[in-house]
């Protein structure tokens, strides 16, 4: 078992009438939350041949020259904030990571009520002309692994004492599903600036859960109490990572993890995050089960690696999920969302 991280079998969460084995899932999905926040998966139903074409569809658009991949950038996505970033343009804690990427999410058309609302986030995917297969591989993952997010959620609810379908009534029946295409350029590269070495810096997620493929080269660490441990892939896995909203949804009781990548394989790496997360317009207030803490936001500031509380947030999931996006992309959201 890589370095203490749980693997879990979910496949008994696809099963409705299976009670009994559904809660034992759920108490797996507990105990991974209290002692790490993040824990292997199997059992998902995403199979690995769409994995496989996802993986090859990827490796093809990164290999675009860059021109190419600069006709379907970001500020052409507008609100949607969709589209492609080049390496250095995404930041954490105020410095740029080694990497480039897609934006993609639920494809919505203009004329879908939310998108002629004006709602950031949604709307149309961008897509290159010239990879038709791209799209395909990619809407084929996203459907697999939304679904699988789904049901786990329905672990989670169970594993918290709640019913199957709490929190899928409360706060996801129109999830904001967000899914990122990464790639981080093997070490040496000569377009790249390797004096910052972080592929990604140290961060939480933002929302309920995150579930991420990797392909066969590692980079993925995870801060413990015992320190940082590695996270590396297993064919068929996917990790999970629960968010910041979970965190404070549940008072606490399941923290979100900080968590970094650092590409060191000597090979070009890609990773498939998909974020499966409340209704942007959903109100972040902790579960009914959750008592008043006053002490609760000092202790989480201290803790956390930017020293900011997310017990002390008020607001729906978009204020918060706005305000770490400002932070990301600043000139971008001056621009777009400004």
């Amino acid at each position: 078992m890589p370095q203490g991280l749980p693997v879990i079998d979910m496949a008994a969460l696809f099963t409705a009438g299976d009670a009994e084995g559904r809660a034992r899932v759920a108490a797996k999905i507990a105990r991974a939350c209290r002692a790490h926040g993040f824990f292997y998966l199997v059992g998902h139903g995403v199979g690995l041949d769409v994995l496989d074409a996802l993986e090859a569809e990827s490796r093809r658009f990164f290999a675009l020259p860059l021109e190419a991949k600069m006709a379907i950038s970001m500020d052409r996505g507008g609100r949607a904030w969709r589209g492609y970033f080049p390496v250095g343009r995404e930041l954490t804690s105020g410095r740029p990571d080694l990497k480039e990427g897609l934006y993609l999410g639920t494809d919505l058309k203009a004329d879908h009520p939310r998108v002629r609302a004006g709602l950031p986030m949604h709307g149309p995917n961008l897509w290159p002309a010239q990879l038709p297969g791209l799209k395909a591989a990619a809407e084929a993952y996203m459907a697999a692994a939304t679904q699988a997010a789904a049901v786990l959620m329905e672990g989670v609810s169970l594993s918290l004492g709640l019913d199957a379908h709490y929190f899928a009534r409360a706060y996801t029946a129109e999830p904001t599903v967000l899914f990122r295409i990464f790639h981080y350029p093997a070490t040496g590269a000569d377009d790249v600036d390797w004096s910052q070495s972080w592929g990604v810096g140290e961060h939480t997620d933002y929302g309920l859960l995150t579930l991420l493929a990797q392909d066969r080269y590692g980079g993925l660490q995870v801060k413990t109490p015992a320190g940082w441990i590695e996270a590396p892939p297993i064919e068929g896995a996917m990790v999970c990572n629960i968010g910041d909203m979970l965190e404070r949804l549940t008072g606490g009781r399941y923290k979100s993890t900080p968590h970094r990548v650092k590409n060191v394989s000597g090979h070009d790496r890609l990773s498939f995050p998909l974020f499966f997360d409340p209704d942007i317009q959903a109100p972040m207030r902790p579960l009914p089960s959750v008592a008043s803490d006053a002490s609760r936001a000092a202790a989480d500031r201290a803790e956390r690696w930017d020293a900011a509380s997310v017990h002390e947030f008020e607001g729906t999931y978009g204020d918060y999920l706005l305000d770490k996006v400002a932070k990301v992309f600043p000139q971008l959201v001056e621009d777009v969302l400004g």
